[in-house]
């Protein structure tokens, strides 16, 4: 028998950023000796439906693209399969070429066979040559006349290491229209459901997902396999543990994904990211990668590893990300023919076996932030290492217009970081981490950005009190640290029209020299900068007049930390360009938060190995599933029960906060949770 491990597969929207992604009908030119796509982004009239295209008279289309292209050397390295079979059915005349790449994506042609009328065309494929890397592809080039690819798959005779199915486990806050859009491209996607046991919706927000316009119509389209559980706001850890918690409960189920709300869900790659899960000689985590949701076809997370040293999150290779596949298209990008090793994946799109559950827990109660880079890394020191799936991928709005350093995440940013490197880090007290946070302190300070400093330091003020502060404040630090941006007034965003603000002596303009190369300090001239700015910001006050009106502005890519300090004072735009906020130096609040951050990260080294004994003890019992079950039948054996509202089915599930013996119980409330923000991706620290 036959399995499919992937199929070839079209956008069906008329969008023209997504086609590079799917097919490249190759139009070039020759500018100064080097070849340059002229058009690629045309020719949607030639997609005809999910699986088929036309290729148009004379023409040449490449399926050497990212979600077309075979990703060979992770079948080879990660599955014991070797022997694989491309099956391509066409009509009319053409010229069907299969190429291979290696790991530095040299492009090496397989076979070719001209084909007339209705073809099937078969190519035995081994996986055997792939150890570094290389990608499998086919082009069709049709003849005098138009041909069209009428479906393609690639599969193998070899069967499964496992065969069950997967329970998807969403996690949302207040996002029910892209929650309906995500259940809407699951339910016209029969390939991808029929590797599904159950859909978890779990349900945090006061926005309600089964109330939305359309939601009915999808869920009647899905039936049993869709169930919504509404739960107070738990954060994205509170949300996912809960899904691999009702998984575990499925005997159907090998595998639970995890899928982020706010995404445009390809789903072949949910189909393809499970097929590999099975395969995988032993079980393993499956990464989706991330595109730009508001860019489309720009690539913002590949492999992504954790830095020893400084115990820091970056894609492998930072400084090549994001890559945009609309200038430079796959068999161009020399460095994604590379087998890439991660150390986790974004949990935008994640798929976890059970197995690892079972043996390392559920993710841990971090409310945002950190908990799928720990998840991962506990995984992977058990044995379930990571594998970011070229192929599998989804679109997420990226951290471009964001800047969630300075807000309430702070907090959490700060909080799990350093939780995650007590747990993890085998760096003598913590490498660099320590050195590491009280320089993004300095930097915050030197900036006039006092909001984030109070953040962090309660954060490390939780840390140092121990494991137990992780269940006690789950359902109160968020709703803290947001209300103590009252308390700080460089957390508003002026936006009123009518009001335009001005500052005394104009816009700071800066010359770039070039992508990474900008005029930052550097080793003695950043000592030196650092030592005197925080001395000048200790010794002198701002001028009145400096505090009356800002002193001068910056747009938000010119606003960096060793420019902002001359200043006493800057109106800076909004990450998101809805406004300005306006900062300005707090002579007293400066020195008392300098004080702290010092005190506390001077004790966060002294206690480090204490510290890390401790919340190496507790991670047991913070990511147990058990009280989960044990409190799930206390529940029902206290008479609970589900409620359904009328003209709704039992999949709608309204329960206490889960599960209550392992993370504090708080108020539930029928109309929903506590208000606050959804779990957004994480964003990098400066």
């Amino acid at each position: 028998m036959a399995h499919v491990l992937q199929n070839v597969v079209f956008p069906l929207d008329r969008d023209p950023d997504l086609l590079p992604l799917y097919a490249d009908p190759e139009t070039w030119s020759v500018i100064e000796d080097e070849p340059v796509r002229v058009s690629n982004r045309a020719h949607l009239g030639n997609i005809l439906a999910r699986n088929r295209a036309r290729i148009v008279a004379g023409r040449r289309v490449s399926m050497g693209t990212y979600f077309n292209a075979f990703p060979a050397s992770y079948w080879q390295h990660w599955t014991s399969v070797r022997q694989v079979q491309l099956t391509v059915r066409t009509t009319g005349p053409a010229t069907i070429l299969v190429y291979r790449s290696n790991g530095s994506g040299v492009r090496q042609r397989v076979a070719t066979r001209e084909v007339t009328g209705e073809a099937s065309t078969s190519f035995d494929l081994e996986l055997t040559q792939y150890s570094d890397g290389g990608w499998i592809w086919f082009d069709i080039v049709a003849d005098e006349k138009p041909a069209v690819l009428e479906g393609a798959e690639w599969t193998t005779e070899q069967d499964p290491a496992r065969t069950g199915k997967a329970s998807l486990g969403i996690t949302t806050y207040n996002k029910p229209d892209y929650c309906v859009e995500t259940l809407r491209a699951l339910a016209a996607s029969p390939d991808a459901l029929e590797f599904i046991d159950r859909i978890f919706l779990i349900d945090q927000g006061t926005q309600i997902v089964a109330e939305q316009d359309g939601y009915d119509d999808v869920a009647e389209s899905l039936g049993e396999t869709l169930q919504v559980i509404r739960q107070d706001n738990l954060g994205g850890s509170g949300g996912f543990a809960r899904a691999m918690h009702e998984t575990l409960q499925r005997p159907e189920s090998d595998f639970v994904q995890l899928l982020d709300d706010d995404v445009r869900l390809e789903p072949e790659s949910l189909r393809r990211s499970i097929v590999f899960g099975q395969y995988a000689t032993s079980p393993v985590l499956v990464g989706g990668h991330m595109f730009d949701l508001l860019d489309r076809p720009k690539l913002h997370g590949w492999a992504e590893v954790v830095d020893e040293g400084p115990f820091m999150w970056r894609n492998l290779y930072q400084d090549r990300m994001p890559h945009d596949f609309g200038v430079s298209n796959l068999r161009q990008s020399t460095l994604l023919h590379m087998r890439m090793d991660a150390d986790y994946n974004g949990w935008w799109m994640c798929l976890i076996p059970l197995d690892a559950i079972r043996k390392v827990g559920l993710s841990l109660p971090a409310f945002i932030k950190w908990d799928d880079a720990e998840f991962c890394l506990r995984a992977g020191e058990a044995g379930f290492p990571t594998v970011s799936m070229p192929g599998v991928a989804l679109w997420h709005v990226s951290w471009v217009n964001k800047d969630d350093t300075i807000d309430w995440q702070a907090y959490f940013h700060a909080r799990n970081r350093l939780v995650a490197g007590l747990l993890h880090s085998n760096a003598p007290h913590g490498g660099r981490l320590i050195r590491h946070s009280q320089r993004v302190d300095l930097k915050h300070l030197m900036m006039m950005q006092y909001y984030p400093v109070a953040l962090r330091a309660q954060a490390l003020r939780d840390v140092l009190s121990g494991p137990d502060h992780m269940r006690q404040n789950l359902g109160t630090a968020m709703p803290a640290a947001r209300a103590l941006a009252a308390e700080y007034p460089e957390t508003v965003v002026h936006r009123d029209p009518s009001a335009v603000l001005h500052s005394r002596h104009g816009r700071q303009v800066y010359k770039q020299l070039s992508k990474n190369d900008l005029d930052s300090p550097k080793g003695m001239r950043l000592r030196w900068f650092t030592l005197s700015t925080l001395v000048s910001h200790w010794m002198h006050r701002p001028e009145p007049a400096n505090i009356a009106q800002p002193e001068v502005e910056f747009g938000k890519e010119d606003a960096h930390w060793w420019r902002v300090p001359a200043f006493d004072s800057a109106l800076v735009s909004a990450a998101d360009g809805s406004g300005k906020n306006i900062y300005t130096r707090d002579r007293a609040k400066y020195r008392r938060m300098l004080r702290d951050t010092m005190r506390l990260h001077a004790e966060l080294r002294r206690r480090w190995p204490e510290l890390q004994q401790q919340y190496r003890q507790a991670l047991p019992d913070l990511v147990s599933p058990s009280p989960g079950r044990r409190s799930s039948r206390r529940r029902h054996d206290r008479g609970a029960r589900c409620i359904r509202p009328e003209g709704r089915h039992d999949r709608h599930r309204h329960l206490q906060p889960f599960p209550p013996s392992l993370w504090p119980a708080h108020e539930h409330h029928r109309d929903g949770p506590q208000a606050g923000p959804r779990r957004d991706h994480r964003q990098r620290l400066g």
